[in-house]
């Protein structure tokens, strides 16, 4: 239990998905008062009326006089795969969601907004480790530009309504997110469900060979989902400011050896044969994450050997409903 959450009514956009089904069970857990979880079949975020449904909702739920904190994770998110074939939906859902939710959130007096972008939004070519200052030193890589640029304008929105209405949103930026209950359709999965599923998979069915993307050699940084959870939460109890905060475990390891240790985890001994004709993305991605550290004390704590493996570990327990 903790006082912070006694008196709160907090809206979690995206509650029933992976990160959000997270962030709910620590919500239950630190004793919020009221959790509301608007989902896609009741309201259509990007619809301007549906979104002041659900705060009208929302506000009209239990007691009146609680105070309103928005966690803002539901998102239209994917791999490359994904963003190269609907850039436009991936700049537009993300971009009209984020918006009116931030301006309808303001209009209503709600006490906080918790605005969570991507990685996605540096540069290309930024320098390691991803320090916060620079975010606006160039293009977002190409292929995720979309996504990346849609996200990013949370923070100018975030920063201008500081400004001009003392309203107090912040804006976090975790890195790629990894754990149970993530996606593991290979048509719109991140890497790590789409490895694990494809070394699973070739088990199962007796092949020797698996094919991945690219040349393996752009590395990444990965955080697992409890961790960004708790991040998360920390920020929104004790982060207060309008500067952007990396959310990252300080671990950077290129696509090559993660595919070849998840590839142990998952006993698959047959051959990774990598399509050099498919895009490698970014190639780099390590965040400096002493910002959150300083600023409300948060560190990453699961190891990334012991998050791959109960991810694994869930993936093989529910594989049948997945399939």
């Amino acid at each position: 239990m903790n006082d912070f959450w006694k008196d709160k009514r907090v809206i979690v956009t995206g509650g029933a998905g992976f990160l959000g089904s997270f962030i709910v069970e620590k919500l239950k857990v630190s004793g919020a008062a009221q959790i509301f979880i608007p989902t896609i079949d009741q309201y259509n975020l990007v619809d301007g009326a549906a979104i002041k449904r659900m705060y009208a909702d929302a506000f009209q739920t239990g007691d009146k006089a609680l105070k309103t904190i928005v966690i803002h994770l539901a998102a239209l998110a994917g791999g490359i795969g994904a963003n190269r074939a609907r850039p436009a939906e991936f700049f537009y859902i993300n971009l009209m969601m984020g918006v009116q939710l931030m301006h309808e959130a303001y209009l209503r007096g709600v006490e906080k907004f918790v605005a969570i972008g991507t990685v996605c939004a540096y540069p290309k070519y930024t320098p390691i480790p991803f320090r916060e200052e620079n975010l606006w030193y160039g293009y977002p890589e190409e292929t995720n530009a979309p996504y990346g640029l849609a996200k990013k304008m949370l923070l100018v929105q975030a920063q201008a309504y500081r400004q001009q209405y003392d309203f107090n949103a912040i804006y976090l930026l975790p890195v790629n997110l990894y754990g149970p209950r993530d996606n593991f359709n290979l048509e719109s999965s991140h890497v790590i469900p789409a490895l694990v599923r494809k070394c699973v998979q070739a088990n199962r069915s007796g092949e020797k060979q698996v094919v991945l993307w690219g040349d393996g050699s752009p590395t990444r940084e990965f955080l697992y989902v409890g961790d960004a959870a708790e991040g998360i939460l920390a920020a929104t109890e004790r982060y207060n400011d309008g500067e952007p905060v990396n959310l990252g475990s300080g671990q950077e390891i290129s696509i090559k050896d993660l595919a070849e240790l998840i590839a142990r985890l998952c006993n698959f001994h047959g051959e990774l044969v990598w399509d050099i004709s498919k895009p490698n993305g970014q190639p780099r991605r390590a965040l400096d994450t002493s910002r959150a550290a300083d600023c409300f004390g948060w560190r990453a704590k699961v190891s990334f050997e012991e998050g791959l493996k109960q991810t694994i570990e869930w993936f093989n327990q529910n594989i049948e409903k997945i399939e």
